[in-house]
């Protein structure tokens, strides 16, 4: 790693260097990254040895609370070097952007509607738990609870890196408070993550190719501008691919969004037809039902939380319904990250 920053370093310093404007940017984006990473891990290094240090002080002295704060700082470190391990699998270039996050109510009507909105809230928590900014760019009601679908916006530093484990069959086992006669069901939502494309990702989307609907908004985000048909819906003739936004105020504005998110959804179809991962993601999108799940939330007979990819199980449900996905997010990405046997 010292010797590419060494090589990036000579090449920064010719004066040649913006002679080819996209090259210098790759070269500072990737010296950047490296002085990051090297930065990082010196830290943890120094932090390390004096931690070293102190604790054959401690140790001579026999200074218990001393190798209490020892101990508390090992473990403190153990947490940095696992979250530094974590971002190195985050490697593909998209991984850095932000993300945009859709979630689909399954069959079921009301329960799984109200399922779909358990899960917005989930991540909405999770987002502010990683101080990321979330903007809801598209929210459809269920007709008596719940959600049929919504878009979210997640903005921060490996938004998509981390969030696109999250995407697949997500299905809930619980007492239905919907149910007169208190019997257990088992709902699905579909929840996908594509990572939303900036200005330096050049997706071209042809005009003659989209059709553009519009329609009044509704629901969150929509309740101040439902008198006009300022929500648009944009479908994108060659793919299939369907976008919508109600949350801004005017017609324009958020057709412009739509078009973010379109070229976001183009933009990931790419990346899986590259890493030859279309089919699969087909086959993932198939069927919001049994079988093909990627996380089970279980409320009754018992409680308790496995993600069937890495068959990880977590009791205490209430703490992952209340954001604290980091447990099952690093899991899958390690799991991910190991070669195929």
């Amino acid at each position: 790693m010292t010797k590419r920053l060494a090589e990036l370093e000579k090449e920064t310093a010719k004066a040649t260097l913006w002679d080819e404007p996209e090259r210098a940017k790759d070269v500072l984006r990737e010296k950047n990254k490296l002085e990051s990473t090297l930065q990082t891990w010196s830290g943890i290094d120094r932090e390390l040895n004096d931690l070293d240090v102190l604790f054959e002080l401690a140790r001579e002295a026999e200074d218990e609370q001393t190798l209490e704060e020892v101990k508390e700082g090992l473990g403190h470190l153990s947490s940095t070097v696992r979250s530094e391990e974590i971002r190195r699998m985050l490697g593909r270039e998209e991984d850095r952007l932000n993300a945009i996050l859709t979630i689909h109510a399954g069959a079921g009507g009301t329960e799984a509607q109200d399922w779909a909105e358990i899960l917005l809230r989930m991540y909405l928590r999770w987002a502010e738990k990683r101080s990321y900014r979330t903007q809801i760019l598209d929210f459809q009601p269920g007709e008596e609870a719940g959600i049929k679908s919504v878009t979210v916006e997640m903005e921060g530093e490996y938004a998509f890196g981390y969030a696109r484990a999250e995407s697949g069959i997500h299905r809930l086992v619980r007492i239905s408070p919907f149910d007169a006669a208190a019997r257990r069901h088992t709902s699905f939502a579909s929840v996908f993550v594509y990572p939303e494309v900036g200005d330096e990702i050049v997706i071209e989307i042809d005009e003659k190719d989209l059709r553009i609907d519009t329609y009044r908004s509704s629901g969150k985000g929509g309740q101040h501008v439902n008198k006009t048909d300022s929500a648009v819906r944009i479908t994108h003739l060659p793919t299939g691919i369907v976008v919508q936004c109600q949350n801004e105020r005017s017609q324009h504005k958020n057709k412009a969004m739509a078009l973010k998110v379109l070229r976001s959804r183009i933009y990931e179809m790419k990346l899986q037809e590259q890493s030859a991962k279309m089919d699969e993601l087909h086959k993932t999108k198939k069927d919001i039902a049994w079988g093909s799940q990627i996380r089970s939330y279980v409320l009754h007979p018992y409680k308790m939380i496995k993600d069937h990819r890495t068959n990880l199980e977590v009791g205490n449900t209430q703490k992952i319904l209340d954001g604290d996905l980091d447990e099952l997010i690093e899991a899958y990405l390690i799991s991910a990250a190991q070669p195929a046997s």
